[in-house]
């Protein structure tokens, strides 16, 4: 395989947590990669060799303005090296928006693709994730697009997480076919019409509510950018609440700190579980070639399972499948 583009200069911690987490990931794994960014500030590699990118868009920059001024920027360089066969696939937990818009002008689309989307999976008790896309690439859709997503979606649930027959379903307020706005409503419509069956071996379930996105009703959960970012990061939020209140809760007493060295053993598993780092990042569905969005604050812990989805997706043909979906 040829090696994964990583963004060393993207991230709230680079590139010290990024050059860590490729060496996990080339040590544990055996993954090739090719770090790409500037090299007198990559510290030790292990080895690992260097794309020099002499260029970092920030965290805050604006997106399409950076990717077209900023050529030589570690993100840029990424995404060109996918595109010219250089790499397999690029990773990056910089700034989502450049992310996006490299990837999309480098790469470009997989063909009939109208957009593509950001597939972030959603733990859930039972062990495979929901897959919620859009996740934030699309405010404005339309509805054609999301049955795109769907598409794209079950595909991805596939041969991520190995569901075999991946149930579609479509975030509203309601799970009845006439709840939700006009744009929902016409939505629900052009999915309902689709033979799932023979386009990608899914199945539509039909709508479904915000308090499913962690259930079993769904195992693609579809929506606009706009919502679908907004239900993400209220999740990520309300995680975030519930483990400081129980830590807070844990260390109150003597007593509570007792019961908490008996319980957190316990714990531990299911804090992983909900962790962002265990499943690495989201992929960028739609474009030709293999894309993985990190978070701004990965660590070396998710720089490695992000390089190990990357590499996992190159290996299932991800794209190959994705083009035979949209294109039936």
């Amino acid at each position: 395989m040829l090696p994964i583009a990583l963004d060393a200069m993207g991230g709230d911690h680079a590139p010290s947590e990024i050059v860590a987490g490729a060496r996990l990931a080339a040590d544990e794994y055996g993954i090739p990669i090719l770090l790409v960014g500037r090299p007198d500030e990559l510290g030790d590699t292990g080895g690992l060799p260097v794309l020099a990118a002499s260029e970092v868009i920030a965290m805050d920059a604006e997106p399409g303005k950076s990717v077209r001024t900023l050529k030589d920027s570690s993100l840029v360089r990424a995404a060109q090296a996918v595109r010219d066969g250089q790499a397999s696939a690029m990773v990056s937990a910089g700034n989502t928006g450049a992310a996006m818009a490299s990837a999309l002008l480098r790469m470009g689309r997989i063909k009939g693709v109208a957009r593509p989307a950001i597939a972030t999976p959603i733990p859930r008790l039972s062990g495979r994730p929901v897959v919620l896309l859009d996740a934030g690439a699309n405010a404005d859709c339309e509805p054609e697009w999301l049955v795109q997503f769907g598409l794209m979606g079950a595909v991805f649930a596939r041969h991520r997480f190995g569901v075999t027959e991946p149930r579609v379903g479509l975030l509203s307020i309601g799970e009845e076919a006439g709840k939700g706005n006009s744009f929902v409503k016409h939505t629900y419509a052009a999915m309902a019409a689709i033979d799932w069956a023979a386009a990608c071996g899914a199945r539509f379930v039909g709508n479904v509510e915000g308090r499913d996105l962690m259930g079993e009703i769904a195992d693609v959960a579809v929506t606009d950018g706009f919502t679908g970012n907004v239900a993400l990061k209220a999740m990520e939020g309300t995680t975030k609440t519930v483990i400081k209140a129980l830590l807070e809760a844990f260390d109150a007493t003597p007593e509570s700190r007792e019961a908490a060295a008996l319980l957190l053993p316990a714990l531990l598993p299911l804090y992983a579980k909900f962790s962002p780092e265990t499943y690495g990042g989201a992929m960028l569905l739609g474009v030709d070639g293999v894309c993985v969005i990190s978070h701004g604050s990965s660590n070396a812990n998710a720089i490695r399972n992000a390089l190990r989805v990357a590499y996992d997706m190159v290996e299932a043909d991800i794209v190959a499948h994705l083009r035979d979906a949209v294109s039936g």
